[in-house]
């Protein structure tokens, strides 16, 4: 009898200690209490968007041909009627000398012809007084009246023959215009396509020939970037905006959405996109940035302050959350409001104070489960 109790006693022993070792441990958790503080709807750029400047030109000459003068270097400060680059066109300077001699030519015959006809309507004005004395004959009179009447249309023939030379010496200079690029604003030259003696080549029509000269000008620069095509309908002009740049790290400037693209840019193996443009609130702040930083724009839609809010990643599928409450994950169903990738406003089913889980990817954190608040390492 005396070893069978034994036995049993050791059987029970056993018996427990299984249970207590086998049972399951709690689960690490972090918990973050439920507090009050400011929450913002926002959207942020699908891809990198681009500081611009708000004048930029890509300037080719209209016909192809050797560059004879190239007076800027890359990074020169021009100003506005600058002439930039010029191409060979020793042919068209000799056909404007032609044509400037011409219209000298018109003029000194026009000169000649007119005081002709000026002569000649004297002359018919005093053998009409001589008719009317009796003096000459009525064919002498028409026939001095006829000869001034003549000359007068020779002179303005060749009036006419001045103006189509002026037109022709007018077209010979268009044509030099052909082959030169003068500056349209004052700015910055950021490429040049070709060497002085180097053949340039205008751009065809669908053919993306690169510009012989890049100019823009820096002193007014916005943000273009790219959002998802499901926010569109969301954004509007007028917006307010934080701004972020790579370049800049932690600095955060303000901006105003100035222009929404009335159209979607479909960019092949990328996601539908519209494109808006963003001013910045303090012009001196973007002051010495340079076109072409990348940069992110977040969009602020709407602002609550002091509301109940929680971390974003604390919220499971479907509206609940899990409290950590005597040692055990309790699941609860909340109302949220305002969202963004950091904070949601909860308007109903939590309070002040009250701890949730924020590591809900860890294993075994799941409604029911034991568990422990993680202590934050020192």
């Amino acid at each position: 009898m005396r070893r069978l109790v034994t036995a049993l006693i050791i059987v029970v022993i056993l018996a427990i200690a299984a249970f207590w070792l086998s049972r399951p441990k709690p689960v690490a958790v972090t918990v973050a209490s439920v507090g009050t503080g400011t929450v913002e709807a926002t959207l942020a750029n699908t891809r990198a968007g681009t500081v611009e400047a708000c004048q930029r030109t890509k300037l080719s000459t209209i016909v192809g041909g050797r560059i004879e003068y190239l007076g800027v270097k890359e990074g020169d400060k021009v100003e506005k009627g600058q002439l930039l680059l010029k191409l060979w066109n020793d042919d068209q300077q000799a056909s404007s000398a032609l044509a400037s001699a011409q219209v000298t030519l018109a003029a000194k015959r026009a000169e000649e012809v007119c005081i002709a006809a000026t002569n000649a309507e004297k002359e018919a004005s005093r053998q009409a007084e001589l008719r009317a004395r009796g003096f000459v004959s009525p064919s002498r009179e028409e026939s001095a009246r006829t000869d001034a009447e003549v000359r007068r249309a020779a002179c303005a023939t060749a009036r006419a023959d001045i103006a189509q030379a002026e037109a022709r010496l007018k077209s010979t200079r268009v044509d030099q215009g052909r082959v030169a690029l003068y500056a349209p604003f004052a700015g910055t030259v950021a490429k040049i396509v070709g060497e002085l003696g180097e053949y340039s080549t205008p751009s065809p029509p669908g053919v993306p020939t690169p510009p012989a000269i890049d100019l823009f000008d820096d002193a007014c620069l916005y943000v273009k970037a790219p959002m998802d095509e499901v926010d569109a309908p969301k954004i509007a002009v007028g917006q307010p905006v934080r701004i972020t740049l790579d370049a800049l790290p932690g600095k955060v400037l303000a901006g105003t959405v100035r222009r929404v693209a009335p159209y979607v840019s479909a960019v092949e193996k990328q996601a539908r996109t519209v494109d808006i443009e963003v001013d910045f609130a303090k012009p001196d702040e973007a002051a010495g940035l340079l076109v072409g930083y990348s940069a992110d724009v977040e969009i602020i839609l709407a602002t609550r302050e002091n509301v109940l809010r929680i971390p974003t990643a604390a919220i499971l599928e479907g509206g609940k959350v899990l409290l950590l409450e005597d040692g055990k994950l309790v699941e609860r169903s909340i109302k949220a409001g305002l969202a963004n990738w950091e904070h949601t406003e909860i308007s109903e089913g939590l309070q002040a104070g009250e701890r949730i889980v924020t590591s809900l990817e860890r294993t075994g954190v799941v409604a029911g489960a034991k568990a422990t608040e993680e202590q934050a390492a020192r």
